[in-house]
């Protein structure tokens, strides 16, 4: 079966858009694979086939639409590599962002920046030990600054679902970092 050809302003309102959230997609690829380079791979597809798809998109809001075929991709590859998705390890400093003006903010004091710094590697590795289902809407939700309505969209989900998840995983990730405060000391 031969996909359907687009019409030809298609790419520009593609482009227009889907491009601005690249980084979204990227951003929930790699908390969901755990890699980032698979999670680019997962987007590239993702992409391609939001494209080959995109006379069905009828929507005002392209953001969740793009966010769960990334979902679908990232889904897809995890059941046909599950044996080695187990096995990638999160990498965090993927996101560790450049920290010069993050010292300013703290009046320059190197003390006040590592510890935030080592307070974030905690929450970001809290998360990134979630189970799927609850790292995945706390990433749609605090990460990607994603509505209940968004988030229940992407996974296909009532609300009240997604209001029920992150909730259990807020309570996980308080447990978590309690219990990793509790170890230091």
């Amino acid at each position: 079966m031969t996909p359907e050809r687009p019409p030809p302003d298609a790419s520009r309102q593609f482009e227009a858009l889907m491009l601005p959230h690249l980084d979204a997609a990227y951003s929930l690829a790699r908390w969901l694979v755990r890699d980032g380079q698979q999670a680019q791979d997962r987007v590239q597809e993702a992409y391609l086939r939001a494209f080959r798809y995109f006379h069905r998109f009828h929507g005002t809001d392209a953001r969740p639409w793009l966010l769960q075929i990334v979902r679908h991709s990232c889904y897809s590859w995890l059941r046909a590599n599950r044996q080695m998705s187990e096995v990638l390890e999160f990498r965090d400093d993927e996101d560790i962002h450049d920290v010069g003006d993050a010292g300013d903010a703290f009046g320059g004091n190197p003390e006040a920046l590592l510890m935030r710094k080592l307070r974030r590697e905690e929450v970001l590795s809290a998360v990134a030990a979630l189970p799927l289902p609850f790292r995945e809407v706390i990433v749609l939700r605090e990460l990607e600054d994603m509505s209940y309505e968004g988030i229940a969209q992407i996974m296909d989900i009532p609300v009240g679902t997604v209001m029920s998840r992150l909730s259990r995983a807020r309570a996980l990730l308080r447990h978590a970092l309690i219990h990793t405060k509790e170890g230091d000391e």
